[in-house]
Formats: structure tokens, C-alpha cells, sequence
């Protein structure tokens, strides 16, 4: 999902003839990430048995350590034959993060209608460690919810007081793709909708939490821009992705998958300002998609989806002056 070469090298074509070197100039002095060698591939297009469809694609997911030390990958899987909206979870585990081509483990999760989940619904998990405790949240179609573990391996989905997993929804419609990122004690969950007739057709929302399940009003914190030029209004603020980094946070933001895949970066000091409607703290652009950072002994990783959306691979990140 990174490229090693720099945004003003760059020329791909997109739909309508538009090139990626008509993006903003990168604001100076802020950090973006750069692709430092090589991919290597972790997870192909599954066999889900009689559920595998024949255009089914890896889209979405989650890489994370579970407690016995063991690599663990959810990937949503969408266009299946599990009916409603197509999409399940997939997991894969591999014992080294450096391995290609980790073991499949078959279908991890699906929609549970009774809890009000949508049928085929589940979107986008992502899972941090916190303490003794795995959490996840994933997006159901219409709300973000909530699952836990103690291996995290299994995971169990936590009730509220209707007997249901959701935390919220809204404030646009198909509310999805959510990320944890605790700071202090406080947990942002950033993720993404999409409404028509609205001045951004999609936005990054972002709400905090004490406790992980008493949340606050959301707020737009990423929407508009020369990026949205790039993507279908509805997907043009996707996969929301934030890290902390020497003290600012960067915000991976998807615009489109496939041929061509691109990923804008924006760099800010305030966790919940990235620019609105402007481009006041863009830094870059990464020909990938829906990717995920994390750090692994010191030495940060990008995960994103093969250009084929037939798996998904890893490479290593490195950070550099604008």
C-alpha cells in the first residue's frame, strides 16, 4: 500500500484521465511513510466451502498478535454465497510475521441476525490488545460493534443493555470500517459512512470513549479536499487508518481498490482535525489499499490488499520529512 517513490514522481492514471501528480503539494516538515522493500503475500482468496463465490474478494481486515504469540489475520470476505450482503470473516494465522502464505483457518464469523446484525453484513474488523483483553470492532452494515477475547484467537461478541453488540451508527448511512486508537485513557474510534445530498458525500467520523461503551457525539474529522477528486463521493473517505508517530498522528485514508488502488496521508497534531474541506495537513499518496500500520519490535509494517483483491500482503514502513 506504500510506494517507494515520492508523490511528485508519480504519474497514474485514474478514471477520467486525471493523474495523481494533480494532488496537493505536501505540506512541508510533517512525516509520511514511504514502502522499504519488498511485499510478501500472507493470505489468498479462500475456499469457503459451499459459501465460495466466483468473483469472491479479500477486502478489509485485521492483523494482530493473539496471547500465545501466533500471527492472526480476519479478513471480510465479500461476494459469498452466505446470502444478504455477501460478506463473512475469514481468519488465517501464521507463526512468523516474516512467512508468506499463512495457514487458513476457515469462516471466524458471520452475521448474526438475531443480535440485529444484517444478514452478510460484517465489514472491516479491527483488533487491539488492551491489558489481558483483545477487542474488536466491526461494522454490522448499519452500526459499529463490539466483540472481545481473552486468546485472541476467539472472540465473543459483548451485549449492551438491549442484548445487542452495537456501540453506535450514524451519523451518515452504511457506518463501517471503524479503528481503535487509545490515547491517554481516552479510545478514539475513527470510521467512515456515506449519505447523498450532504456536502461531503462521505466523511471520517471519529468518537471517544472512557470505557468502550458510552461514546460521544461523532465529529467530522477528515472529508472533501483535491483527494475526494479521486474517489466516487461514497467511497472517497474509507478505511480510516490513524497512528501516532514522534508525538503527530497520520490518517491513511482510502479513495479506491483495485487498478488504480490509492491511499491518501494527512498529518496532524490534533487526533481529531485532519483538514475539512481542505488539504491543510496532506503529505501524500500511496498506490495501495485499505491498508493497516502497526509496529512489531520496534520496526513499523504496512498490510493492504494485493492490486488484485485476491489477498492481502505486508511490507516495511519507514517515515520521512515532507
Amino acid at each position: 500500500m506504500f510506494r517507494a517513490l515520492t508523490v511528485g514522481l508519480l504519474i497514474l492514471l485514474v478514471p477520467g484521465g486525471t493523474a495523481a501528480q494533480d494532488l496537493p503539494t505536501p505540506v512541508p516538515g510533517r512525516i509520511a511513510p514511504q514502502i522499504d522493500g519488498d511485499w510478501w503475500t500472507v493470505a489468498h482468496n479462500p475456499d469457503l466451502g459451499k459459501v465460495t463465490g466466483p468473483k469472491q474478494q479479500p477486502v478489509d481486515f485485521a492483523i494482530w498478535q493473539a496471547k500465545d504469540g501466533s500471527w492472526q489475520l480476519w479478513s471480510c470476505i465479500r461476494g459469498t454465497r452466505c446470502g444478504g450482503n455477501t460478506r463473512l470473516f475469514h481468519r488465517w494465522e501464521g507463526q512468523r510475521l516474516s512467512d508468506p502464505d499463512w495457514r487458513p483457518m476457515g469462516i471466524a464469523m458471520q452475521a448474526e441476525p438475531k443480535l440485529g446484525e444484517a444478514p452478510g453484513g460484517l465489514q472491516a474488523p479491527h483488533v487491539v490488545r488492551d491489558g489481558d483483553v483483545f477487542h474488536m470492532v466491526y461494522g454490522d452494515w448499519v452500526r459499529i460493534c463490539h466483540a472481545q477475547s481473552r486468546d485472541g484467537k476467539t472472540f465473543e461478541r459483548v451485549l449492551n443493555e438491549r442484548g445487542q453488540p452495537d456501540l453506535f451508527a450514524g451519523p451518515y448511512d452504511n457506518t463501517r470500517d471503524p479503528m481503535l486508537l487509545k490515547i491517554g485513557s481516552l479510545w478514539h474510534c475513527y470510521y467512515t459512512g456515506h449519505k447523498t445530498k450532504q456536502t461531503w458525500g462521505s466523511a471520517v467520523f471519529c468518537r471517544t470513549s472512557t470505557d468502550l461503551g458510552r461514546w460521544s457525539e461523532p465529529i467530522i474529522v477528515s472529508a472533501g479536499g483535491a483527494a475526494a477528486r479521486f474517489g466516487a463521493a461514497p467511497t472517497s473517505a474509507e478505511c480510516p487508518f490513524v497512528i501516532e508517530k514522534d508525538g503527530e498522528y497520520v490518517l491513511f485514508r482510502n479513495l479506491a481498490y483495485g487498478v488504480p488502488e490509492r491511499n491518501v496521508q494527512y498529518c496532524s497534531r490534533n487526533p481529531l482535525c485532519f483538514g475539512v474541506g481542505d488539504d491543510r495537513d496532506y503529505v501524500g499518496h500511496l498506490a495501495v489499499a485499505a491498508p493497516e500500520i502497526f509496529v512489531h519490535e520496534g520496526q513499523h509494517y504496512i498490510a493492504a490488499l494485493t492490486t488484485a483483491l485476491d489477498g492481502i500482503r505486508i511490507a516495511r514502513v519507514k517515515w520521512q520529512k515532507t
